[in-house]
């Protein structure tokens, strides 16, 4: 009788946490250029404080001159690999912008804590899949618009009409993502969120996501955009 084996396919392993960030840093300075000296910059600048403040501070005390340059070389580590996450966010969108979802991208993944959105749009035209994104924070309701501002303009105030029918007193803030030469960039929808003025409190907040999220249909799907935090550098051929 012949033996049964049920082997269970083992998962892929994980690469681990250097290999990730080699791979970011690879995907990185395939797509931004600048993005090595900025990170040479930032391990130079805490990397020299340190000796400096170690010749001045600690001169003839070998324990102390260590721990200074130390701490500047650490310094210098933790400030490149910000600069590292920065600048490979920012080359992570530009390689899906103009691309359906690509708002979705960023309100799932760079969104902060003080916003709540939906990486899934609330109006999309079937042809041209042009979109309205919205989003609700203490600075009111923003609703984003994904494609030329010459199609999404009609989109923005029909969405707008919507909001004031049932929340009158809420204030309502358009941004625009496209190819027009003034529109937002998707690296920059953050930022620009974050400088919308409070008007509401967190409880307001709350209660003006959940209405509007009880009286949306549902939208028509579209591609979702890529996780900036997942990327992967592409291989050559």
């Amino acid at each position: 009788m012949a033996r049964k084996t049920d082997s269970a396919p083992k998962a892929p392993k994980e690469p681990g946490r250097i290999k990730q960030m080699w791979q970011v840093f690879g995907m990185t300075r395939r797509y931004d250029s600048k993005a090595v000296w900025y990170m040479a910059a930032g391990f130079a600048v805490p990397t020299i404080a340190g000796i400096v403040l170690a010749l001045v501070l600690s001169a003839g005390n070998v324990f102390g001159t260590v721990l200074w340059i130390l701490a500047g070389v650490l310094g210098g580590f933790l400030a490149a690999l910000i600069i590292l996450g920065r600048r490979a966010e920012r080359a992570a969108y530009k390689q899906i912008e103009g691309q359906p979802g690509a708002v979705g991208a960023v309100l799932r993944s760079s969104l902060k804590r003080s916003w709540r959105g939906s990486e899934m749009p609330i109006a999309v035209n079937g042809k041209t899949q042009d979109a309205v994104y919205r989003a609700v924070g203490r600075g009111g309701v923003v609703l984003i618009s994904e494609g030329p501002r010459s199609r999404t303009n009609r989109m923005l105030e029909e969405e707008r009409r919507k909001v004031l029918r049932i929340l009158p007193n809420v204030p309502v803030t358009f941004l625009s993502v496209g190819p027009d030469p003034d529109a937002v960039p998707l690296h920059r929808i953050p930022a620009k969120m974050a400088r919308i003025k409070p008007t509401l409190t967190k409880p307001e907040v709350m209660a003006v996501s959940n209405r509007l999220t009880s009286l949306s249909s549902s939208p028509l799907p579209i591609p979702k955009g890529i996780d900036p935090m997942r990327m992967r550098p592409q291989r050559g051929r």
